[in-house]
């Protein structure tokens, strides 16, 4: 049975950081696991639903790295750790050092879930990929991407092992309509998008669309589901809403643990990043049943397969988003089946416990 550690020193809790708490509850089931988590950060709150274990630490800023390496190598050592899982880039520098200062010289393997965009070729970074051992990249795009930009004498082994999403709790009729009456939902065609509230995940377009297909006499409204990361963008959002006399029709929830639930309230969701690397927000939505739409960049590529599975729009253009929303409003049935064969895909391709038994297996030979 290994010894694991999580490691996971980002004061964020987006996806990236709860897919940590989601591989530690998995794993524990074959073998010992421990998180290392930013003690100033939101991870903490997340650990308090679980039976997980967790250590907090202090995150140092780069050039203090060293003094988080050290409590992280007392945590390896005295928990006789194997491999050191790693989930942030930021923190890459701080598991090689606590590597070097450990008695235990535990395997690192990281999950790389952001892109790559540049060469790693100077010292400091071929330090860094030198002493990791395995690299799991979220898409087949970031994989190809790893092998372009890491230098072929100190890249690690590289496999994609893609984010799986939760089985749904899926709700019934009843619990449908007292959630709609409580946002102030009427039985207008809804449009939900899910993520932190901030310029990049591109809450405007969708608005964007929605006014335009409302100003058509389309009867539309449109569930924002998510925090605001940046107050001054949400502020905006509203007072242009406002202004245009939309309170009614595009609803903020703010912060909830149960997006999954608010997506069953949607007649689709749509992912509207610019760039997204992966985009598990539209594999949970697929999983309930929910027809998806996303950007045809990056992530969504691989989740969708155009007009089968999903819809893809054009990056940053409202007028193209408002036409596949149409396309969805204007026909049921095409709706109805796109639905119905991204679950399927949602299931046999993206299903979490599949991916986490492939991490498991990945892990344990190492």
């Amino acid at each position: 049975m290994k010894n694991i550690l999580e490691l996971c020193l980002s004061p964020d809790a987006g996806g990236l950081e709860l897919y940590v708490v989601r591989a530690c509850e998995y794993l524990h089931t074959n073998a010992k696991v421990i998180s290392v988590i930013n003690e100033s950060g939101k991870l903490e709150q997340q650990y308090k639903d679980t039976k997980s274990r967790y250590e907090k630490i202090k995150r140092y800023s780069t050039l203090l790295s060293f003094m988080s390496a050290k409590k992280v190598a007392k945590i390896i050592d005295e928990n006789s750790i194997d491999v050191v899982h790693i989930h942030w880039t930021k923190d890459l520098p701080v598991a090689v050092l606590a590597k070097k200062l450990s008695t235990c010289k535990p395997k690192l393997v990281q999950t790389r879930h952001m892109t790559m965009t540049r060469f790693k070729n100077d010292f400091y970074h071929r330090w860094l990929y030198k002493n990791l051992d395995l690299m799991l990249a979220v898409t087949n795009q970031v994989h190809e991407q790893l092998e372009h930009f890491i230098p072929e004498d100190i890249r690690p082994k590289i496999e994609t092992l893609y984010i799986g999403a939760v089985s749904p709790e899926l709700i019934s009729d009843e619990k449908r309509s007292e959630l709609k009456q409580s946002y102030g939902l009427n039985e207008a065609f809804t449009i939900g998008i899910v993520g932190r509230i901030e310029e990049p995940k591109g809450q405007y377009l969708v608005i964007d669309a929605a006014k335009k297909l409302l100003s058509e006499g389309l009867h539309v409204q449109v569930l924002i589901v998510g925090h605001a990361m940046d107050e001054s963008y949400l502020t905006k959002l509203k007072d242009d809403i406002n202004r245009d006399g939309l309170e009614r029709d595009i609803i903020f929830t703010g912060f909830t643990k149960e997006a999954q639930k608010l997506m069953q309230l949607c007649d689709c969701v749509v992912l509207a990043t610019e760039k997204e690397t992966f985009g598990l927000v539209l594999i949970e939505a697929m999983a309930c049943s929910i027809a998806v739409i996303g950007t045809n960049n990056g992530g969504p590529l691989e989740i969708i397969d155009d007009g089968k599975t999903g819809l893809l729009f054009e990056k940053k253009s409202s007028d193209d988003l408002s036409e596949k929303i149409k396309l969805l409003m204007n026909d049921a049935v095409f709706k109805n089946r796109i639905a119905q064969a991204g679950k399927v895909k949602a299931d046999e391709v993206f299903e979490s416990k599949k991916q986490f038994e492939k991490l498991n297996a990945i892990l344990d030979t190492l």
